[in-house]
């Protein structure tokens, strides 16, 4: 081929390939990754904050949002179903504590006559759903992006949390575990979802914080959503009200959402210049915007991932038997009120949330400064979080009835857990980056059957819910967390793993054989 054939098939092929990845006139757009060159409002300068960061604290408060659906029922079902007078008869092995005082006579509240195993299957109810969204949600996400795969799965939570008077009302018990389902599968669709928009927003050298920011918006839900739902039902006398208030705050969210956050930063349409090449020279060179077939026989092969996942299941095993049942503990062995548990179960919460960013500051600074590898600070803040936590547990169960020492090391046990975030949490975002949301289905996935099973062994170990009973179980915490934390020091990486850059991107293929074509135009101009 001659030069003038190749310069006449060149041009053609770098305007297709220049259409294809910003419109369909090259003669409007700045080279290749360029933008607009006549753009009447400069949006960008509407906004101070990076919109890697607006990204951010939406997904914070989409987790929040999340989390506040969920657990809101842990609360209105006390006052859903029938209560019955209390006793205040001191058993051995607990404490004599300021047991709830008598609110009724003898006879009935009105309400649902639903016994202990029916209200243990419908709180139970939404990790079902849970579960089953979580690898077809990171899919969809890597497919066709993270925005409305996570939008839409709380948008569908929301809707059905303000359903769920009427499915009570209609339904009773059956449908309200019916509506707990299927709000569980629109949530499984979250960590997926936000784990692949992190991997297209998040630099390696803000990972930690970013991740920390937003994951750790779990425990602002929780506190949000246990004490709101108190302070709402007891303003109104309604226990429907919750289920109002949190769904339309669901809904609230979507709408910012779907205006303000997108895919990447290639789809946004008022990012600015620097921010924008900021994150193409972080992660361009490792982020493919449609990645090819998933290699799910290199992903289950890979050792590094059933590392992470044995992290995660010793994470939320731990993290479930906190958060299911330290309020069983504080007012079956501590005999605490309920107004106290209430105030004193939302606090570990709030000191876990502010130790995660700390934590999160801190691995990032580590990590920049080159005091760790990536690596091996994954593996010190997860087994910070793994091994500390244990420990105050079982020093906890060891302190008896003395109250505020109780009350301190479980603090100190949930505040300790923060570190999980910059450590095992945002593992996946190291090991791939174009398969990000599949990563974060899998290990979520895997790790959130524990929220079935941590509550349903406690109930079996613990029948009179004395303090003997309850060592055994934290005991059994902290094997769990060793053992699996120990898996994960010994084969887990911060490396990105082979199989994520094996994907290629036709698109990104077309313009460097454009590009290529144009060096060799320019060879045969020389010549010329």
């Amino acid at each position: 081929m001659d030069c003038i054939e190749r310069i006449i098939l060149a041009s053609s092929s770098i305007e297709t390939a220049y259409s294809r990845k910003n419109g369909p006139s090259t003669s409007e757009w700045t080279p290749l990754l360029g933008r607009p060159k006549n753009t009447s409002v400069n949006l960008e300068s509407l906004f101070v904050i990076p919109q890697r960061w607006v990204m951010a604290i939406m997904g914070f408060l989409a987790v929040a949002n999340a989390y506040t659906m969920r657990v809101c029922l842990n609360i209105a079902i006390t006052q859903m179903v029938r209560r019955h007078a209390a006793t205040a008869a001191y058993e051995v092995g607990s404490c004599p504590g300021d047991v709830d005082e008598v609110e009724a006579d003898s006879s009935e509240i009105s309400g649902f006559n639903w016994d202990e195993e029916t209200q243990g299957i419908i709180l139970s109810a939404f990790y079902y759903g849970y579960i089953v969204t979580h690898l077809p949600g990171g899919m969809l996400a890597e497919r066709f992006g993270g925005k409305y795969s996570l939008g839409f799965g709380v948008l569908s939570t929301a809707v059905f949390t303000l359903l769920t008077p009427w499915a009570v009302n209609v339904g009773g018990a059956t449908g309200l575990i019916i509506v707990r389902v299927l709000e569980g599968l629109g949530e499984g669709t979250t960590f997926p979802a936000l784990n692949a928009m992190l991997a297209r927003w998040a630099p390696v050298s803000e990972r930690g914080r970013m991740g920390s920011l937003v994951f750790g918006g779990a425990q602002i839900g929780n506190i949000a959503g246990t004490y709101f739902s108190g302070l709402v039902i007891k303003e109104t006398g309604e226990w429907q009200s919750v289920f109002y208030l949190f769904g339309s705050i669901g809904i609230l969210w979507f709408i910012l959402w779907a205006l303000l956050c997108f895919n990447d930063p290639e789809s946004h349409p008022y990012i600015s210049d620097k921010e924008k090449k900021y994150l193409e020279e972080a992660l361009g060179r490792h982020h493919n915007s449609q990645p090819s077939a998933i290699p799910w026989k290199a992903i289950f092969m890979s050792v590094p991932l059933w590392a992470l996942v044995c992290a995660q299941i010793g994470h939320d095993y731990g993290y479930f038997t906190m958060v299911t049942d330290l309020p069983k503990y504080m007012t079956g062995v501590l005999k605490f009120d309920i107004h106290r548990t209430g105030t004193l179960a939302a606090l570990p919460y709030a000191v876990m949330w502010i130790s995660s960013i700390i934590f999160g500051w801190l691995c990032d600074k580590i990590v920049k400064r080159k005091w760790m590898t990536v690596t091996n600070s994954r593996k010190t803040f997860t087994t910070i979080a793994s091994v500390g936590p244990g420990i105050c547990m079982i020093l906890a169960s060891y302190s008896g009835c003395n109250t505020e020492a109780v009350v301190i090391l479980f603090t100190a046990s949930m505040g300790l857990m923060g570190a999980f975030y910059p450590g095992m949490k945002v593992n996946a975002l190291d090991l791939t980056s174009n398969y990000a949301g599949t990563i974060m289905a899998i290990v979520n996935g895997i790790g959130a059957i524990t929220g079935i099973i941590a509550p349903y062994l406690v109930g079996l170990l613990t029948p009179d819910s004395t303090l003997t009973q309850w060592r055994l179980v934290f005991w059994i915490t902290l094997a769990v967390f060793i053992v699996t934390n120990l898996v994960f020091v010994a084969w887990a990486s911060g490396d990105e793993q082979w199989w994520n850059s094996s994907a290629q991107d036709p698109k990104k293929q077309e313009v460097e054989a454009a590009t290529n074509q144009t060096v060799q135009v320019q060879q045969c101009e020389v010549k010329l």
